[in-house]
């Protein structure tokens, strides 16, 4: 009788750690969310499948908020290539990923907020991968942002970009690197600070004589050491530039802007900088509007529209956004730069290619917060009013 009693009471005691074990489980505290630190740190194998992206999903995007326009500039890697048409399929040449209409290495994300008085520069570093927009629950693909446009089209970039910043990316314009460059030289050139004698080296060795002038006014094409300071990128006195020529004028102001625009194995930071000499052009170029009429806008809006790869916008939308950069000239233009902060792990090879892993969601939550500082701009003048 004892034996039968022991025995009973071991099987109705067994089961209590189990019953205890699972609700524990159940009740665990989450494993915390890594530091943007923390992610950058962590050590994985060098050639392996990117780790999971969280996108927002189209449906779950907020509207885009009043007073706030974003235009996406593009630029893909030739000097001249015809546009992508439009619902073609992915260019493939023997089963494998063919490059037929360029990559997008240019990628920026124009903020003009009429309500809050603010210009943005946003820009994307191209070997960033993100997720696919043709993933699935089952499926998550991934890519490096620059091929987007080739394989999927422009249309396609822009839900990328609006799906990884959660915001609404609809309007875009795309120019080959001579198009850029015929729109520097229609407004004159430009003036860029130049810093570091690596970064003056490198210019000199991939510019034409009489295009790029130092703070001194010599010709940087000449050998010897330049100063650092602000560099001026003119084209030469009486120069005529045909712009409709099938030929390429390479002395041109506009070229070797075009050509510092791509320096990027001056330091050790590589696409990182060339993202931020893009940014340096676009302000460069757009103190030159400051001093603009109204009319002269108005015949940039028109070179725009003539001078460009593939875009979205009609004359009336490109005039509207004139207008709207037009009220905001006097603004200080901001910058930002995906990845945001330095906050990036060292390139990974995947699908034989080499790409940089991103955080987006930290990303995004710090583009949210940089867009958002609009409300806080935009309250601070309506609480002057009273």
């Amino acid at each position: 009788m004892r034996k039968l009693f022991a025995l009973i009471m071991v099987l109705l005691l067994l089961p209590l750690p189990l019953v205890a074990a699972e609700e524990s489980a159940d009740l665990a505290v989450p494993t915390p969310t890594l530091t943007p630190e923390e992610w950058g740190k962590k050590k994985l194998p060098h050639e392996r499948q990117p780790e999971h992206i969280e996108v927002v999903p189209m449906e779950e995007l907020p509207p885009v908020v009043e007073g706030q326009h974003h235009y996406l500039l593009l630029c893909i890697d030739q000097w001249k290539r015809d546009p992508r048409p439009d619902n073609s399929k992915p260019p493939t040449l023997n089963g494998q990923r063919r490059d037929m209409y360029g990559n997008t290495d240019g990628i920026m994300l124009v903020t003009l907020d009429t309500r809050a008085h603010r210009i943005m520069l946003t820009s994307i570093i191209r070997d960033a991968i993100i997720r696919k927009i043709d993933s699935t629950e089952k499926e998550e693909k991934h890519g490096r942002i620059n091929y987007v446009y080739n394989d999927m089209g422009p249309e396609a970039l822009c839900q990328t970009i609006s799906q990884h910043l959660g915001v609404r990316v609809e309007k875009y314009i795309m120019f080959t690197w001579r198009q850029l460059a015929n729109i520097i030289d229609y407004l004159g050139g430009v003036q860029i600070t130049l810093n570091t004698q690596s970064e003056i080296r490198k210019l000199q060795g991939v510019i034409w004589e009489g295009t790029v002038f130092d703070p001194n006014g010599n010709d940087l094409y000449n050998s010897g050491k330049h100063p650092t300071g602000v560099y001026t990128f003119k084209n030469p006195e009486g120069k005529v530039i045909d712009y409709h020529s099938d030929k390429i004028d390479k002395k041109t102001a506009g070229v070797s802007a075009v050509v510092y625009m791509r320096i990027r194995k001056d330091s050790s930071e590589g696409d990182l900088m060339r993202t931020q000499r893009a940014r340096n052009v676009i302000q460069a170029l757009s103190k030159k509007c400051k001093a603009m009429s109204w009319d002269e806008a108005q015949g940039l809006a028109n070179n725009l529209l003539e001078n460009n790869n593939k875009t979205n916008m009609n004359l009336n939308e490109i005039i509207e956004a004139a207008k709207y950069a037009y009220e905001l000239r006097e603004c200080t233009i901001e910058e930002m730069r995906i990845p945001h902060e330095d906050i990036a792990r060292r390139p990974i090879l995947f699908c034989e290619m080499l790409a940089q892993e991103i955080n987006w969601p930290y990303c995004r939550e710090a583009f949210q917060e940089y867009l958002q500082n609009s409300f806080l701009v935009a309250d601070d003048e309506d609480d002057d009013d009273f």
